[in-house]
């Protein structure tokens, strides 16, 4: 029996010529090494060991004994050989499991090296997604279905730009973690399952979220946030960020990733009361549950096999979103539910709405220290928690203009000493002032 040709990669001396097998690997498997990670056609390689033993095997058929060793030496070299310069990030294209989606319209079946690619196939003929938008008709008030729909078509690019995140609220039991499903299944990989809270309060929690377009946490902590820094910073991303992983040296990479959360009440922070915290939130209500309606325990199943149909669904969104300058479509509804979450997490709100209490007057001042007084004042007869002194200090400060509020630091006080305050308004209740 003739011996079976040893590979080119084979020396004559029976040894594996690293550098030879690298290159023969790459030209018959198609990868990259992208900031250390191997990507083929399909987008990342999610466990290397898929490659490991591929080399492996091949390795086996020639070697008697060292081929593990071999395949660990094989696979720096390979990194080396595939070693390419991060891929540009497309906000023209969607890369899908049957080729790639150009905003304009058309479909090319050819695949190429992409950041991202979805486990969904583009079928310009796919059928109406009948259950999905019944199932959205039952969830949501008209106005906020085109909300989500612009916002899952957002999550499809690689872009930030729109600068917001979308809170999806209910009392429960209405089934808004179905969305989280369908979106499994149209993202895949692409799509990460934690907690908003992880994602602030752990420092190793924001690598896991490189590369990735969408995260969802589907039940949101309702603790308030201790801070608010990296939340605001993704939501916004423009650029690039310090990220860590555990025994890794940080590193600098940008971000494009989308969160969307579901609960039963909304995000809120201990001390970030500012616009720019409320502003970055799309808050939408869920419709409450008829008592008497019976569950379908095959809807989540049915919605899964529509997920062609809401891709192009998604796309409509998409189209809408972009040709809207990345404004979202926001209900009356939704602006209502921001501003009460803004006057549920900061009761300062409605305390100078107290006429009771306070009145603005160009020819009024107060010190600051007044103010604070009157508000504990109201905060008691009205069975609310005050803040802290210099919370209630700094909202004023930063808010000050749009109360039509001078900060000033020569306020008169008791006995001729001049205080930090405001003209504009005056206490009505001194509180022994």
């Amino acid at each position: 029996m003739q011996q079976a040709e040893k590979p080119n990669w084979i020396s004559k001396d029976n040894r594996v010529l690293e550098t030879v097998f690298a290159c023969d690997f790459l030209c018959r498997y198609h990868l990259k090494c992208i900031n250390g990670r191997f990507y083929d056609y399909d987008g990342p390689i999610p466990d290397e060991e898929y490659l490991k033993k591929k080399i492996y095997d091949e390795l086996s058929e020639y070697l008697e004994s060292g081929a593990a060793r071999k395949t660990s030496d094989i696979m720096s070299v390979l990194r080396m050989e595939a070693y390419s310069e991060p891929l540009p990030l497309q906000t023209d294209r969607i890369h899908l499991s049957n080729g790639t989606y150009y905003l304009d319209g058309s479909f090319a079946g050819k695949k190429e090296f992409c950041n991202n690619r979805l486990p969904v196939a583009f079928a310009a003929e796919a059928p109406i997604p009948a259950h999905w938008l019944a199932f959205l008709e039952d969830l949501l008030v008209e106005e906020d279905i085109l909300t989500l729909q612009e916002y899952m078509g957002y999550c499809l690019l690689p872009d930030t730009r729109a600068q917001k995140m979308l809170m999806l609220i209910g009392k429960g039991g209405e089934g808004k973690s179905r969305i989280g499903r369908v979106m499994r299944e149209i993202f895949g990989d692409s799509m990460n399952t934690t907690s908003i809270q992880k994602i602030e309060n752990n420092r190793f929690a924001r690598a896991d979220l490189e590369g990735k377009l969408v995260m969802i946490d589907d039940d949101m902590d309702m603790g308030a946030l201790p801070k608010t820094n990296y939340i605001k910073s993704i939501v916004t991303s423009e650029g690039k960020m310090d990220l860590e992983r555990k025994g890794i040296q940080s590193y600098q990479r940008q971000l494009y990733v989308r969160f969307i959360c579901f609960g039963n009440g909304a995000l809120t922070s201990l001390h970030d009361r500012s616009d720019g915290f409320f502003r970055r939130q799309i808050v939408l209500t869920t419709k409450d549950r008829p008592e008497d309606r019976v569950d379908d325990p095959f809807l989540a199943d049915k919605l899964v096999e529509e997920k062609e149909g809401i891709l192009l669904w998604m796309l409509e969104g998409l189209k809408r979103l972009i040709s809207n300058q990345y404004h979202f479509t926001i209900s009356q509804r939704a602006k209502d539910n921001i501003t009460n979450v803004m006057r549920e997490a900061n009761n300062v709100l409605d305390f100078l709405k107290a006429e009771d209490y306070i009145r603005f007057d160009t020819n009024g001042s107060a010190a600051t220290q007044e103010l604070y007084a009157a508000y504990k004042d109201w905060c008691e007869d009205n069975a609310e928690t005050p803040i802290a002194v210099k919370s209630f200090s700094a909202f004023l400060y930063q808010h000050a203009e749009k109360y039509q509020l001078v900060y000033s630091n020569t306020i008169q006080g008791a006995q001729g000493r001049r205080r930090r305050g405001y003209t504009g308004i005056y206490v009505l209740r001194r509180l022994g002032y």
